[in-house]
């Protein structure tokens, strides 16, 4: 794998830490399409992605803990949603103009990949990981509460479980419990991307894409919470 020393170093400034391994750096920001003959997928930034997904949950989950001391486990898995969610990882990748940077082949720069929402986000992981592996947990920490710290004081959205929030609104309505359905599964199995839909009785069907079925069932909840007005945050 060919390393730009001088681009990784305006990266390391960007991201505020120095790599002893800047290989691990440029394994972060490396796309399958960028990738000779002769690299296998593990010269990719996919099993550093898997990784970082779950240093950034648990920085996250910790700083959460430590900064609300008295919310509840509804109020802190909404936070925590928030925080780790697709579309904030990849507004901290454009942030740190991690786009500029990434490895990607011809073919993926010529549809937009540098700025694709769903790679964005798994290249600012993959890098939480490359921090992670070279500097430890502590650097991988300090790094993550360092940049999410802004967005978990700042952030006033609706504090309450979207999917409770719904079927108790509807409820109240004396409409029947909502019914949520997988319409479609995306993606390889370490990172597949599920669309769901949930109706309610009299109303258009709402969709919300995630992760998983949990986030994105809560996203299509959400869906039907803001376009009826009971959510405005």
């Amino acid at each position: 794998m060919t390393i730009d020393t001088p681009a990784l170093k305006d990266l390391c400034l960007n991201l505020g830490y120095t790599f002893q391994n800047p290989s691990l750096l440029a394994r972060a920001l490396t796309h399958a399409s960028a990738l000779g003959p002769g690299e296998g997928a593990v010269s990719s930034y996919q099993r550093l992605e898997f990784l970082g997904d779950r240093v950034l949950g648990l920085c996250v989950a910790t700083m959460l803990h430590h900064r609300f001391p008295n919310a509840d486990e509804g109020e802190l898995a909404r936070r925590f949603n928030h925080m780790v969610k697709r579309e904030t990882c990849a507004e901290i990748a454009q942030e740190l103009d991690i786009g500029r940077h990434m490895r990607i082949g011809q073919s993926e720069a010529q549809t937009g990949g540098r700025k694709k929402t769903a790679l964005l986000a798994d290249i600012c992981e993959a890098v939480i990981a490359a921090i992670y592996l070279d500097g430890g947990f502590p650097a991988a920490e300090a790094f993550v509460q360092r940049i999410w710290n802004e967005r978990m004081v700042s952030w006033s959205g609706p504090l309450r479980d979207a999917k409770t929030t719904l079927q108790e609104w509807a409820q109240s309505k004396g409409l029947p419990t909502p019914a949520y359905e997988v319409l479609s599964r995306h993606g390889p199995d370490h990172a597949p991307s599920f669309l769901v839909g949930v109706l309610v009785k009299g109303l258009e069907r709402g969709e919300g894409s995630g992760g998983s079925k949990r986030t994105a069932e809560q996203n299509a909840a959400e869906a039907v919470l803001r376009r009826e007005g009971v959510w405005n945050g």
